[in-house]
């Protein structure tokens, strides 16, 4: 009896383990994932995708893609940089007063890699000063120049509260090919949960209405990267 009793003892012990690894799984793994690792992709299962553009340059096309976005009755996710606010605040506005969403790309448009910590927050909080004095807005969301991280700049960018955003759908538009090209490359690209990168060019503009109207034919829904991520 005794050693049955003992080996009931040991089962309890192991089943213990495995529920307190259970819940240290639940508490900490997620934590630490929502709080320092990008986003590349949003959550999957609603069938729902974000388009994001990503603004240093092209304010002659911005007017046509709201007026685009207005007609199709989307919203996406403006990531400005602070330069580009400066010279263009009621251009800014107007993106802001239409409902589509205000990320911060840093007031320069400097890679985040080469810049030191305190340059890097200055970055961020500079431009996020600036954005909310135009708009009435505070900025939650990150999009590093040129798409280049490291382990550091997203721990800063956490630290000041902020979400870095990435993309699963790269036009690659800025080298400004053909409008066909680009709509390929985001229809092939998309998926469930995906994020779209656009800039504000000619062949963008052209090409958007036809890559609204292919995704919505696969039922997709357009939302902002905050509702995306949430």
């Amino acid at each position: 009896m005794i050693k049955n009793k003992g080996y009931y003892i040991i089962i309890i012990f192991l089943m213990v383990g495995v529920f307190a690894g259970m819940v240290q799984n639940e508490l900490v793994i997620p934590a630490l994932g929502n709080r320092l690792e990008p986003y590349y992709h949003g959550i999957r299962g609603g069938n729902r995708i974000s388009i994001t553009f990503n603004v240093d340059w092209g304010e002659d096309y911005i007017p046509g893609i709201l007026k685009i976005l207005e007609r199709k009755n989307v919203k996406v996710t403006f990531f400005v940089t602070g330069n580009w606010a400066g010279k263009f605040p009621d251009l800014l506005r107007q993106i802001s007063k239409a409902g589509h969403e205000i990320g911060n790309h840093g007031y320069c448009h400097k890679n985040p890699v080469q810049l030191s910590d305190s340059q890097l927050e200055n970055n961020i909080r500079k431009n996020e000063t600036l954005i909310y004095t135009i708009t009435g807005k505070r900025t939650s969301l990150y999009a590093p120049p040129y798409g280049d991280i490291n382990n550091r700049v997203t721990a800063i960018v956490s630290n000041l509260g902020y979400k870095t955003i990435m993309w699963s759908a790269d036009s690659i538009d800025w080298q400004r090919p053909a409008p066909e090209i680009i709509v390929q490359r985001v229809v092939n690209k998309i998926d469930d949960g995906g994020i779209i990168l656009l800039h504000p060019t000619k062949p963008t503009l052209q090409a958007l209405p036809e890559i609204i109207n292919k995704l919505k034919a696969r039922n997709f829904k357009f939302i902002t990267i905050s509702e995306l991520i949430k």
